[in-house]
């Protein structure tokens, strides 16, 4: 089953969990702050995508860090930033379980919708 990995209260997810339940698609929401998620999920999501992917450096969790925290990042700090300020992670996260670039994706426009139907 997929599983999709955002905030209840973020736009884009829930236009994401409106648009998988209108084409039958499985799938199964976690909360990144009131669920959490696991320490290996996270490790994984790293692996596949890197930092640069994963981090919303858009957001204002990230404007409101101080350069200290967000200078010199790699794929282990970046776990440890992402740890303590979960909203650092694009949304939604789409997580089919795999290690590869088809299995872990974020966002939600066109290229990700297509993704998400050859599933």
């Amino acid at each position: 089953m997929l599983n999709v990995y955002g905030l209840k209260n973020c736009d884009s997810c829930r236009k994401a969990l409106k648009w998988l339940t209108a084409e039958g698609i499985e799938h199964n929401f976690s909360d990144l702050r009131a669920d959490g998620f696991d320490a290996k999920d996270l490790q994984r999501w790293l692996d596949v995508l890197g930092w640069e992917e994963l981090i919303n450096r858009r957001g204002t969790t990230w404007r409101n860090l101080d350069d200290a925290a967000t200078s010199g990042l790699d794929n282990k700090s970046a776990a440890k930033l992402i740890a303590e300020n979960p909203a650092l992670i694009k949304r939604p996260v789409f997580d089919n379980g795999g290690t590869g670039s088809d299995d872990v994706f974020v966002g939600f426009k066109t290229e990700q919708q297509n993704r998400l139907k050859a599933l």
